[in-house]
This record gives C-alpha cells, sequence and structure tokens, in this order.
C-alpha cells in the first residue's frame, strides 16, 4: 500500500513483461543498439515524416532534475543555415585543431581519422541542435541540468537508430555560435549538434571495439 501524499499524483502504467521474456527483451534490444555507429557520410536520401518529430518525444520523455525538462531541439533542414552551421563549426575545429587540442588529446582522436573538416553538417539532410535551457525571462532554474540533457540526447539517439537511420555527436566548442544559426536567446545552451540522416552507400566507419562486459559492469 502507497502513503498518500500531500502533491498530485496519477496511477502508474506500468509494462507488463512476464518474467521469463524480460531477458528475451533486453538481449534484443542489445543486439539492434549494439549495431549503432557514428557516421560521418550520409546519404542525400530524405528523412521521412514525422521520424525526428516522434525521436523528440521520445526524449524528452527523459528524467529531468526536478522535472523542470530542461532541454530545446531544434531541428534544421534549410540548406542555408546548415550551411552557416559548416561554416562557424570549422572555424572553431581549425582552432581546436591547430591550437587547443594537447597533443595526447589528438593522439586519442588518430584512430578515428578525424579533423576540422565537418562536410556531414551539410550532407545529413536533418541536424538536431540540442540546448540546455537555463534560467531566464520565460524558462525556470534547471537542476542537473547536463545530466538531464544527456540522458534525453541518449533516448533520442536510440529513438533514431531504432528507425534505420544514423546519427553523429558533434560538440564544437565554444558552441555560441548556435544561438544566432538557430535564432535561439541567451539563456539557452548549445551541448550537441546531431546530423541524422541515412548512411552514404558503401559508407565505412573506424574499426574500433567496445569494452567487454567485465570492464564496464562490477557486482558487489
Amino acid at each position: 500500500m502507497v502513503d498518500e501524499c500531500a502533491h498530485r499524483t496519477v496511477p502508474l502504467r506500468p509494462m507488463a513483461v512476464p518474467g521469463d521474456e524480460a531477458e528475451a527483451r533486453s538481449r534484443a534490444f542489445h543486439e539492434v543498439m549494439a549495431r549503432r555507429r557514428t557516421v560521418r557520410d550520409f546519404s542525400p536520401r530524405p528523412v521521412p515524416d514525422g521520424v525526428v518529430e516522434w525521436a523528440v518525444r521520445t526524449a524528452a520523455t527523459a528524467p529531468s532534475g526536478a522535472n523542470v525538462q530542461p532541454w530545446r531541439f531544434v531541428v534544421l533542414t534549410d540548406p542555408e543555415r546548415k550551411r552557416r552551421l559548416r561554416e562557424a563549426a570549422e572555424a572553431e575545429e581549425r582552432e581546436f585543431y591547430s591550437r587547443r587540442a594537447s597533443q595526447e588529446w589528438l593522439a586519442a582522436l588518430e584512430p578515428l581519422g578525424t579533423d576540422w573538416r565537418k562536410p556531414f553538417l551539410e550532407q545529413a539532410p536533418v541536424v538536431v541542435v540540442v540546448f540546455e535551457v537555463h534560467k531566464g525571462p520565460e524558462s525556470p532554474r534547471p537542476y542537473y541540468t547536463k545530466e538531464s540533457v544527456g540522458i534525453a540526447v541518449g533516448l533520442l539517439l536510440a529513438s533514431l537508430h531504432q528507425a534505420g537511420l544514423a546519427t553523429l555527436t558533434h560538440t564544437p566548442s565554444p558552441m555560441r555560435f548556435l544561438n544566432e544559426v538557430c535564432d535561439r536567446p541567451p539563456e539557452e545552451r548549445a551541448s550537441y549538434v546531431i546530423p541524422v540522416g541515412y548512411p552514404a552507400e558503401g559508407a565505412r566507419v573506424p574499426d574500433i571495439h567496445r569494452k567487454d562486459l567485465d570492464q564496464v559492469l562490477v557486482r558487489l
């Protein structure tokens, strides 16, 4: 019996998954997500109507500190805005690769084959720019903002992958130029740039491997 409390509540609608199906469902989801890879070569093939919107709806179900939901998802499809985004992002990336990044950081990136060039910001038919919403004239003070937005982005990527779409998480630094590109107020701060689309025919990805379970799971 759940004790009555002063704040308003509604009945929980739990998913009824039989015990003997739970592991099978978990394994099936893992098998789908294990195929997710960061993609940098996109096809011009258009994204079906509604897919991104449903993915954003899914992302917005994420838990957040005090349920403030401190996120904004800006969906760019206009070629001119994507061009401006690429030009500004590449300017920051040139500085990063030539001056800001340490040799240790550059060595860590070398197996991925990345550099300052970001053509995928124009090639992908859709680019989702995710903003953290901080306290402003029409927005309350958020709590655990980065953690909340990070969980939402994880759900966004999973939803898009389930729909057969490829993504990339790009994080240029600094990101203030994105407020101008996306017409957002100062209390919103960009945290992720996510190109979305189908991979180009013959697209290839770095030969990397994920850690084994015994390297990431600790049982106590």
